[in-house]
């Protein structure tokens, strides 16, 4: 008994049948994300043979998100969700259609691709804080974090798979056949979305554009638990994100093997999978909050660890340790999140939470690629790991709410109701 609550809690998917199809959707459909990535970036570089024009993908898909997450999240809080998550979602078909055309045909050049790209990032920005609201609606409080759980898992199955399956399909059918295959993978998302109920936004009025975007920041602003949630997560990305580290770290300690940089992502990818199997450990947690801290705390460690690392197989170990923190903080925090925000401020809160988990890991790479330039990566990695256990460590001490919450099926909360 003791280990099977420690395995993934599958129950959302079996008690929840509008949930379970969203599910499948969005999964099937994240694997199509993923392998068009690897499309576009190999398209990409195969026109220019520049690593500028290569690297302006995640430039393209990155800033849409920022500059319209806000006002599309104030716009979630106003409308029916179900329909505008459809209109997004159509709208992210028709740009996987128009990659996959300019694919067969050949000869567009590289910023007409990435305007492509830009478009569908557009798409992205409203879809993805509409979906964040779904989950209150399909399943009960008690069942939340394990929502949530299974869409971690299902992302990173993506993250792992996808990419291999995407360098596959390029190098044997070509790009055009890449797309179209996502453009196809969007069938399972409207699956997913017409098995949705209709789902209004509160009651209470949402005032229009920037207006309505400033009161999502001052919900955020005087709301400790949620505002210490969100900057936990900074404090964990953009103080210490490793990635662009990688291929230092590897030239620095490992003579530049490149089956050794490979196994650096892996590693990260096998923690966060392995941590999704075992969520029911955390997912069960009566304090979200304090398995946010907690995780957090964790993945900066591991990666000073990781920094001071003397061996291969050493600095391996810590990025597993690493990846799994990362997913439990992540699942924490959205849990919190979902559980204290009202239902008429969700889609903007949602926004801003994507924002945090779009721009966090790019500043967070940016900072580490300055430091080690100063420096060198392990300096860039260790100073990157303590800095952000200060970090944390600040945000626990002064919000004392955060350390606190307890879940809803928690013993306290349920002795707590009247």
């Amino acid at each position: 008994m003791g280990l099977r609550r420690t395995l993934i809690d599958v129950t959302p998917l079996r008690s929840a049948p509008p949930f379970r199809r969203l599910w499948i959707g969005q999964t099937l459909s994240a694997f199509g994300s993923q392998m068009t990535l690897v499309a576009v970036m190999f398209q990409v570089w195969q026109t220019t043979r520049s690593p500028t024009w290569a690297g302006g993908v995640g430039l393209a898909q990155a800033v849409p998100l920022i500059a319209l997450g806000l006002f599309a999240g104030s716009l979630v809080d106003r409308v029916d969700r179900r329909a505008f998550y459809l209109l997004m979602t159509s709208g992210q078909a028709v740009c996987a259609l128009l990659l996959a055309l300019q694919g067969f045909l050949g000869h567009v050049c590289a910023a007409g691709v990435l305007g492509l790209v830009a478009l569908q990032a557009c798409f992205v920005a409203g879809g993805g804080p509409a979906s964040r609201t779904f989950l209150p609606s399909l399943l009960p409080q008690r069942q939340l974090a394990a929502g949530l759980a299974l869409g971690r898992i299902a992302f990173q199955g993506a993250m792992l798979l996808g990419p291999a399956l995407g360098g596959l399909l390029v190098g044997g059918l070509g790009v055009g056949a890449c797309y179209l295959i996502d453009a196809l993978t969007f069938v399972a998302a409207f699956y997913g979305a017409f098995g949705l109920p209709r789902m209004n936004p509160g009651d209470e009025p949402v005032r229009p554009g920037l207006r309505g975007v400033l009161d999502g920041l001052a919900f955020l602003g005087r709301t400790p638990v949620i505002r210490g949630a969100l900057l936990t997560d900074l404090a964990a990305t953009v103080l210490s994100m490793p990635v662009s580290l990688f291929p230092l770290i590897n030239a620095e300690r490992f003579s530049g093997d490149p089956r050794t940089l490979g196994l650096f992502l892996t590693a990260l990818a096998v923690g966060g999978v392995t941590a999704s199997l075992f969520s029911g450990a955390f997912t069960r947690f009566p304090r979200p909050g304090l398995a946010m801290l907690g995780g957090s705390a964790v993945w900066g460690t591991a990666l000073t660890l990781f920094g001071m690392a003397p061996g291969r197989w050493a600095g391996l170990a810590f990025l597993v340790i690493a990846g799994a923190a990362d997913t439990v903080s992540v699942v924490s925090r959205s849990t919190v999140v979902q559980m204290r925000t009202p239902h008429e401020l969700l889609g903007r809160v949602s926004a801003a939470e994507q924002i945090v988990g779009q721009a966090g890991p790019d500043l967070g790479n940016m900072r580490g690629g300055l430091v080690a330039d100063a420096s060198s990566g392990a300096a860039a990695l260790v100073s990157g790991g303590l800095l952000c256990l200060g970090a944390v460590a600040v945000v626990a001490a002064t919000t004392a709410d955060l350390r606190g919450s307890f879940a809803p099926n928690s013993p306290r909360t349920a002795s707590a109701s009247p």
